[in-house]
């Protein structure tokens, strides 16, 4: 039998592509069918149906996908940043990187925000609805900017592997880079091993993603068919906005983003993004979703290890666009429901609060709601109202974490570009042109 070559590879990354928008696109019929099917059938029979088949079948394929993806986050991270670190070699340009990455970041957010703010005060989702007065809701609190500071820095590596704290892992990988670019030759020896590993891991990535269709068609299956349409028919208007926004800010911002700062043309990063996007919708997790991106950046979009491996564990913790447009949004929604009155100087506030708790509540559990809970305190509007809305954020939920791991590549290609860390030709070439090449 002969070896398979680097193209069969990719020809079979391409079908695989498709196979995952087919299992997406089956997994979104089934489960609105059987949440209507449910709803005529008897009580009894509906939940037997429903334990074995929702909570069942579709609740253990998917878990188990997901499970296999979250695996892998941790020792990806962790190796692939120390490789990417040592390989720069240069402290200077770490700095520099590092402060592009998080200006870019915060300033997608903020475009994110204002344009959520600005669409929600034209449309006016809120208006003439009659909040209910007795609805409550809690969010967890948001800890302080020094307690994130202090917590940035692990004191027990192991732990912070153990809980999956990116940020720490974040910090000690880049610490470690640098002390194995210090160590002459054992951290050569040390940097060949990691590099190796790398390459295990990243095949690793591929066998698990093989399993992607499935794993997807169950989690997809799953979630409309507890859904369904009736949960969005009272705030039809608050959702179809959401989503307008989110991809406006998909298929229009980031691209302009793209071509201003870096001159890259937005189209072949749109279409090598498909897949990575189908992966974010179906877990709702960037954490989740965060290798199949850096597989797709480094390999199909061109972007180096050593800026990759550092850009896109950082978004995937801190860059939350998605969520911000929610919060703009829903702070408008909430406001005219209210009938409260929001001042130029209180949608400023939204914009900077919600800007900085995006990165101020990185890796806290519930991180949308705990954000959204901090805004509306800020411009003084009842925390309450997050009840009315927090029924229909399951799917809002996977929509903006398609759009946070975009945007996240998007930085990635912008970042690279300036420091000449990004292959053109593998940027601009489809699939089936570096098929051909390879043949």
């Amino acid at each position: 039998m002969e070896p398979k070559t680097e193209s069969h590879s990719r020809s079979s990354k391409h079908r695989l592509t498709v196979q995952i928008l087919i299992g997406m696109g089956i997994g979104v019929v089934v489960g609105l069918a059987l949440n209507l099917f449910l709803g005529t059938i008897g009580e009894t029979t509906g939940q037997l149906i429903r334990k074995v088949a929702v909570d069942g079948v579709f609740r253990l394929a998917g878990q188990v996908f997901l499970a296999l993806l979250q695996v892998l986050v941790v020792p990806l991270v962790l190796v692939s940043l120390t490789c990417g670190t040592a390989a720069l070699n240069d402290v200077r340009r770490l700095g520099r990187i590092g402060i592009r990455t998080f200006g870019l970041y915060l300033m997608t957010t903020a475009i994110a925000i204002s344009i959520a703010l600005f669409a929600a005060v034209l449309v006016g989702p809120g208006r003439g609805f009659g909040l209910d007065s007795e609805a409550t809701f809690e969010a967890a609190t948001a800890p302080s900017l020094v307690d994130v500071l202090i917590g940035i820095f692990p004191k027990n590596i192991f732990q912070s592997l153990g809980e999956g704290n990116m940020l720490q892992i974040i910090v000690f990988a880049i610490l470690f880079g640098l002390a194995l670019t210090m160590a002459g030759k054992a951290g050569e020896r040390i940097l060949a091993f990691l590099n190796d590993v790398n390459e295990v891991i990243m095949k690793l990535v591929w066998i698990v993603m093989v399993l992607a269709p499935y794993g997807v068609f169950a989690l997809i299956a799953r979630t409309f068919s507890e859904q369904g349409f009736a949960a969005f028919a009272p705030l039809a208007k608050y959702f179809v906005l959401i989503v307008a926004v989110l991809f406006f800010q998909l298929l229009v911002v980031y691209p302009a983003l793209l071509k201003v700062f870096s001159g890259l043309s937005p189209r072949p990063f749109l279409s090598k993004m498909r897949e990575v996007q189908v992966f974010a919708f179906s877990t709702a997790s960037s954490n989740a979703t965060l290798p199949v991106t850096l597989n797709t950046v480094e390999k199909h979009l061109g972007v180096k290890n050593s800026v990759a491996s550092f850009t896109i564990p950082l978004g995937a913790t801190i860059n939350m666009d998605g969520t911000a447009i929610m919060q703009g949004v829903a702070t408008v929604f909430i406001a005219q429901a209210y009938t409260m009155g929001l001042g130029l100087t209180d949608y400023l506030m939204v914009i900077l609060t919600a800007t900085l708790a995006s990165v101020g509540t990185a890796g806290v559990p519930g991180v949308g709601l705990i954000m959204l809970s901090m805004v509306l305190k800020q411009v003084g509007l009842p925390v309450e109202g997050i009840a009315l809305i927090i029924g229909i954020d399951r799917l809002l939920d996977m929509i903006r974490t398609a759009v946070n791991v975009t945007g996240d590549s998007a930085v990635s290609c912008i970042v690279a570009k300036g420091e000449n860390a990004i292959d053109i030709d593998t940027y601009h070439r489809s699939l089936s042109e570096l098929e051909k090449e390879d043949s």
